[in-house]
C-alpha cells in the first residue's frame, strides 16, 4: 500500500499540472480570440476606428469645399 501511494501521489500531481495548464492555456486563447472577434466587429460594423489627425483634416477640408 505504501509503494503505491509513492508510485500515484506524483502522477497525479503531474495530471493536475497538466490539466491546468491546458485550462490556462485554453483560457489564454479564447480571451485572445474573443478580443480578435471583438476588434473585427468594431472596424466592420462602424463602430471606433482611428483615423490620423491628417484624414480628419482633409476630411473636414473636403466638406467645406462641398458645402460652398
Amino acid at each position: 500500500m505504501d509503494g503505491i501511494q509513492q508510485v500515484a501521489l506524483p502522477i497525479l500531481g503531474i495530471v493536475a499540472a497538466a490539466a491546468a495548464t491546458f485550462y490556462a492555456v485554453s483560457f489564454s486563447e479564447l480571451r485572445e480570440k474573443s478580443f480578435n472577434d471583438l476588434e473585427d466587429s468594431e472596424t466592420e460594423n462602424g463602430g471606433f476606428k482611428y483615423v490620423s489627425s491628417r484624414e480628419r483634416r482633409a476630411r473636414k477640408k473636403a466638406e467645406k469645399q462641398v458645402k460652398s
